[in-house]
């Protein structure tokens, strides 16, 4: 069995799983109409398309909400409606998801029905209050959902499946024992349930041929990926299209964001996405107003397009100039709480758009979740990014009497609460995390090999078979693979600051390889001569003409 044989085995993927995987099949998409009240979301829109009812989308300022957002302006224009308008909340005024404010202000403007994308599950005062003033709301999200359902006309949810039949899943699929008929997998993007109210929209509308809808999955992909849900299931599929589509994209403003971010169309990836086109549409929402992002992707004129994508960029730089000014502050102040299980660190004047991006920077560094809050006047708002088996927002929801509103995901979770509660939900989310018990959680963040590798497994042909299993992400990792007992020949230290680091390993047969490691811990720079086993991604390296394969060093422990 060779290496790839064995990447395979070790993920369970062997006869039909394999065959699936390797080549993801668009028609096998499941059924729509099996997501909770999928069927009422339907028929109340096609009586508001029957009556040309005046209908705002009720977006999000990430990425998800915004491509989800798109997908249904380009979707409902198509079936023939025609007063569809979007409002995307301002992250400094409304702040996430449904507020009363802007609920009654939409309505105010005339709205006859509110359709949500990637928020609404716990919005049940506003819901409410829309109702009170006659007027339907639709909710399409995929966040956590709430014992009891808001008033809404339908809640389109998969996680609501999760909530009514915990022991029929497993990792968010179906158990293949299972006899309910029942929604094969749940952890859809915002932008993958919205692609679903189409696909379900298509059974009863015309104006969107089957299979004209794929045209959409370059947003899909893009809100999918940068969301960071798992890639397996409908999600691979959709990425896996997704992909081909944005690299024939007819959008200007994603041809555009490409051009800006130095993505060819011909080799866009879902690393691309993660890290080319994501931040750079983030940032309008983080700095000032998503609203560029979607008027970027909407647009319908290449200059118009293009100069929204530059406005995009520079959005981006500078924002990452503030990110990198927030860190350092939040470094010291990390310091002064090392002993804590869990990190809280605030400050005065930090951008709330940028904080959950630091959070996520102190988690790598301390390896401990973290709670990053921005105070502005009597408020604070922060975000928390966790891993493991700590949940960031299971520990909000248990400080429900401190705070003023929080919620989101296991791994990343937002909270607003008075500033003067800031020090009791320090210790609140300590002694939360002390009462779990968890062991050996750092441990968790260590790289698994999915096999064990001789230098000379590491070729070209193994590259093109691993190209294979890409789009790489959540739940589909790129593989990693264990060298047992080399050699280290050369050291090399690069960097304005020497904090990168290039090993060149050799085994017995006299085989080499070059491995890299960028800001590389201090354990990683060994002396030649040490005999070490490493964990490592593998690469391709070109560069002035010649091509090697080379190693990503994530992991090494010195024999």
């Amino acid at each position: 069995m060779d290496l790839f044989d064995r990447i395979l085995k070790a993920r369970g993927l062997s006869g039909e799983r394999k065959a699936v995987f390797l080549s993801p099949n668009y028609d096998l998409k499941h059924d729509p109409f099996l997501l909770p009240d999928m069927q009422a979301a339907v028929d109340r829109l096609v009586k508001a398309h029957e009556k040309q009812e005046k209908i705002t989308i009720y977006g999000d300022y990430d990425i998800d909400g915004l491509t989800a957002t798109t997908v249904l302006i380009d979707s409902l224009e198509k079936f023939g409606f025609k007063n569809v308008k979007a409002f995307i909340p301002n992250r400094f005024v409304e702040g996430y998801g449904l507020t009363v404010d802007a609920v009654e202000r939409i309505i105010a403007e005339g709205a006859e029905l509110i359709l949500t994308v990637d928020c609404g599950s716990l919005s049940h005062v506003e819901i409410a209050r829309a109702k009170e003033l006659g007027v339907d709301v639709i909710v399409t999200d995929h966040h956590n959902v709430a014992e009891v359902q808001p008033d809404a006309v339908a809640v389109v949810n998969p996680k609501r499946l999760l909530a009514d039949f915990p022991d029929e899943y497993e990792k968010y699929l179906l158990k293949p024992e299972s006899k309910k008929k029942l929604y094969p997998f749940l952890d859809l993007a915002g932008v993958g349930v919205a692609f679903k109210l189409v696909q379900a929209l298509q059974t009863r509308l015309d104006g969107l041929e089957k299979g004209q809808e794929k045209w959409l999955l370059d947003l899909v992909a893009l809100g999918t990926v940068c969301d960071i849900v798992t890639l397996i299931d409908e999600n691979r599929t959709n990425v896996f299209y997704g992909l081909k589509v944005l690299a024939q994209t007819r959008r200007p403003g994603l041809k555009a964001l490409m051009a800006v971010a130095g993505v060819r169309p011909e080799t866009v990836n879902a690393r691309s996405l993660g890290f080319g086109l994501g931040p750079r549409m983030n940032a309008s929402g983080r700095l000032e107003t998503a609203q560029y992002a979607l008027d970027m992707l909407t647009a319908t004129d290449p200059m118009e397009a293009l100069r929204l994508a530059r406005q995009l960029d520079d959005m981006n730089k500078n924002r990452r100039l503030e990110q990198d000014e927030i860190f350092k502050e939040a470094l010291v102040q990390a310091e002064e709480y090392i002993n804590d299980p869990v990190l809280v660190v605030s400050a005065e004047g930090w951008n709330h758009g940028i904080v959950g991006i630091v959070a996520a920077k102190l988690l790598e560094r301390y390896q401990k979740p973290t709670y990053v809050l921005a105070i502005h006047g009597d408020e604070a708002k922060g975000s928390a990014r966790s891993y493991g088996d700590f949940s960031a927002a299971d520990a909000i929801r248990a400080l429900d009497d401190i705070i003023t509103k929080g919620g989101g995901h296991k791994l990343a979770a937002g909270v607003t609460l008075p500033t003067t509660n800031i020090d009791a939900f320090r210790k609140r989310v300590n002694e939360f995390y002390k009462q779990l018990k968890l062991y050996d959680q750092a441990d968790l963040l260590l790289p698994t090999a999915d096999s064990e590798a001789e230098l000379e497994d590491l070729h070209e042909g193994l590259l093109n078979q691993l190209a294979t299993l890409e789009p790489y992400g959540s739940g589909n990792p790129q593989p990693v693979v264990r060298l047992n007992d080399v050699l280290v020949t050369n050291v090399r230290r690069m960097g304005d600051s020497n904090q990168h680091v290039k090993l060149t390993l050799k085994n017995a047969a006299g085989k080499t390889i070059d491995t890299l490691a960028f800001g590389a811990p201090k354990h990683f720079f060994v002396e030649p001569g040490t005999r070490v086993h490493v964990w490592c991604t593998v690469e391709l390296n070109e560069w002035n003409g010649n091509r090697s394969v080379e190693g990503k060093l994530l992991h090494l422990i010195v024999i």
